[in-house]
């Protein structure tokens, strides 16, 4: 769950990470109180959870209350990649001497929470560590929920010459990796993070995504959720027990397991296709759970064919194909369903389904490159 910069602001100010002082504003009024409060220049910055704010005008460094009204108003009426700003963050100007880059993130890959600490701040991380890989720091937390200062003093030497800058950048980490784990993160970064003009360090934008698994653990960020930014569709799938993600491609993919449902979209890559969606209906036998995943993937107007893909163990091939049939008399399928069906009662499966018309594969491969020649 991504959340706005104001409210990460808000979440760095809880855990003691220096910011600028301000506040978040919905009208020209409220901006104005909040400049004049933290005293001018301000900087004023569209909330919006979609990138590019910046190159669309949604950033802007005003000097007095004239500007600050006009530039408000201006930056109110953008619209930036299809969503509207509602609230601007009203935030006193920082005079930087010099940008890092911060975050604590998951290295999936290691099974490890991870540091990135760069020199280079103030631009997007991916394209430092593409033209300068060399310039990015990796501090690994070895299973721990808390920072090894014996391991962490090096990279700290390597990121600032002065000792009082090493002391407090390390402090400020200390704080943000105890965010990190106690808001259950998947990232908290600081990007840029300066030296100001009194040579102190401090987070200039913030930046922190939530695993929506773990909110029923936090009620208090439950109230954050911006649903503007939120697909519908892997709302409702969430909530009929489904895992889903939407792609941009035309090949519904209906599959039971994570693991073979990435398999089945590596497939239909392979074989010249586009998958449409991530869709793991888990391992339970519900035939509701076709139902509804088939319901979810038909509103998909790009979709040319439904690839159903089902290895049974737990998941039982005859409850499957019970799910399709009863789908079949609830909703009008307008594309064409290609079904592969192996394992736990696959003989009785397959026999609802040829009595119903419908033809099944075995083989996995067959059944992608069937899929795949209905897109051409």
């Amino acid at each position: 769950m991504k959340i706005h910069e104001y409210q990460a602001r808000n979440l760095f100010i809880e855990y003691g990470i220096p910011v600028a002082p301000g506040n978040v504003a919905q009208t020209p009024e409220e901006a104005l109180a909040i400049a004049r409060k933290s005293g001018f220049p301000v900087v004023i910055k569209a909330q919006v959870l979609v990138g590019g704010r910046g190159k669309a005008g949604g950033v802007k460094v005003v000097n007095n209350e004239a500007d600050l009204g006009a530039e408000f108003s201006r930056i109110k009426q953008l619209n930036i990649k299809g969503y509207t700003v509602e609230r601007l963050l009203v935030a006193k100007a920082v005079d930087i001497k010099k940008e890092y880059y911060l975050a604590v993130t998951i290295d999936n890959i290691k099974g490890d929470v991870v540091v990135i600490a760069s020199a280079e701040g103030g631009v997007e991380i991916e394209e430092t560590a593409k033209t300068h890989p060399e310039k990015i720091i990796k501090f690994y937390m070895q299973g721990n929920k808390e920072l090894d200062e014996a391991r962490w003093v090096p990279v700290a030497a390597q990121l600032f010459s002065d000792p009082r800058l090493q002391k407090s950048a390390t402090a400020i980490l200390q704080k943000l990796i105890k965010l990190f784990f106690e808001k259950d993160c998947s990232l908290a970064e600081i990007n840029p993070f300066c030296i100001n003009g009194e040579g102190n360090l401090i987070a200039v934008d913030a930046k922190i995504i939530i695993d929506d698994n773990a909110l029923d653990r936090h009620p208090e960020l439950v109230a954050l959720r911006d649903m503007k930014y939120e697909d519908p569709d892997e709302l409702e799938a969430k909530s009929k027990g489904l895992s889903f993600v939407k792609l941009d491609g035309n090949v519904g993919c209906i599959v039971n397991g994570a693991g073979l449902a990435m398999g089945t979209m590596d497939g239909v890559n392979l074989l010249g296709g586009r998958p449409a969606n991530f869709l793991d209906v888990g391992g339970s036998s519900n035939p509701e759970k076709v139902l509804n995943a088939l319901k979810i993937i038909l509103r998909n107007k790009d979709v040319k064919v439904i690839l159903i893909n089902i290895f049974g163990g737990i998941t039982r091939c005859d409850d499957i194909a019970n799910g399709i049939l009863t789908a079949l008399k609830q909703i009008q399928i307008h594309v064409p369903l290609v079904i592969r069906l192996t394992g736990t009662n696959e003989t009785e499966a397959k026999a609802l389904l040829t009595a119903a018309g419908l033809t099944t594969f075995t083989s996995m491969r067959q059944a992608v490159t069937e899929a795949v020649k209905h897109t051409r």
